[in-house]
């Protein structure tokens, strides 16, 4: 397993391998900013949330946020049951803003159906300061929702660039990503973006320990850094299972789900 640091401005990396040097491997914390669960309402995923808990809590995450598209997770339960094992679940979604994909973290539902354009969610930053956090998620790639140029003109619009977790040998859009928060000063977060119960765990970002695990701690831990990115190239298999899933498990479980909310809708009407 490879760890990577966060790129920042020349000026800051000096202070931040000032800073790491007096943290010890015991005083990080894991975090996932980027998870899917099967309550979301556009992809056809397979794992619950609290799979998710139990999984993240055998493998020491901390801090973990469901980021559903264009839907905020909202169910308390899995809330308090994130808080009963010592896990900060951030309320959050993966909103598509013409056809570019945004993480907005501790954000409300109400927020979120406002978000249509980048503008609105200009205005919800200026609205909320640094009390919410946004991603962009996998920013060059050529598949779903990626942002790719327009993040030059959008870059103003969000806190953090993500590493994604699909790369290996020479294919590694993360590179461009990595210069482009660099330019802009920006922090790279490294997430999983699981669709699959098993691809979570291995690709996360570590953050010193905070005094108190808040939402506030948390956001202004990963503006200010330090901080540690763990995201190992894909091996072979994952190269093989991952085209498998996206191009053809995928798609079908997706057209199964559109077909079966049809037929519950129809019967909806009926009765």
């Amino acid at each position: 397993m490879s760890t990577q640091p966060s790129h920042k401005a020349t000026a800051r990396q000096a202070s931040t391998s000032r800073s790491k040097s007096k943290i010890n491997n015991g005083d990080w914390i894991k975090i996932d900013l980027h998870i899917h669960t099967l309550d979301d309402p556009k992809d056809a995923v397979d794992f619950s949330a609290h799979q998710l808990l139990e999984r993240a809590r055998s493998l020491g995450f901390r801090v973990l946020a469901i980021t559903l598209h264009d839907a905020v997770f909202d169910r308390k339960e899995v809330f308090a049951d994130a808080a009963a094992m010592g896990i900060l679940l951030i309320p959050a979604a993966e909103m598509r803003l013409y056809g570019a994909d945004v993480i907005v973290l501790n954000v409300t539902a109400e927020e979120a159906a406002e978000l249509k354009d980048f503008d609105d969610l200009r205005r919800l930053r200026t609205q909320r300061g640094n009390s919410i956090f946004t991603i962009a998620p996998h920013p060059f790639y050529v598949f779903g929702g990626s942002i790719g140029l327009r993040l030059f003109a959008e870059i103003d619009c969000f806190d953090a660039i993500e590493v994604c977790h699909f790369h290996f040998g020479l294919f590694n859009p993360n590179r461009r990503a990595k210069r482009v928060a660099s330019r802009f000063t920006k922090p790279l977060i490294a997430t999983s973006d699981a669709h699959r119960l098993h691809a979570f765990g291995r690709h996360y970002t570590s953050i010193p320990t905070p005094a108190a695990l808040t939402v506030e701690n948390v956001f202004a831990a990963l503006r200010n850094g330090p901080l540690r990115l763990t995201s190992p190239p894909c091996s072979f298999s994952d190269l093989v299972s991952a085209i498998y899933f996206v191009f053809l498990a995928h798609p079908f479980r997706v057209r199964r789900k559109i077909a079966a909310s049809m037929r519950n809708s129809s019967i909806g009407k009926q009765a």
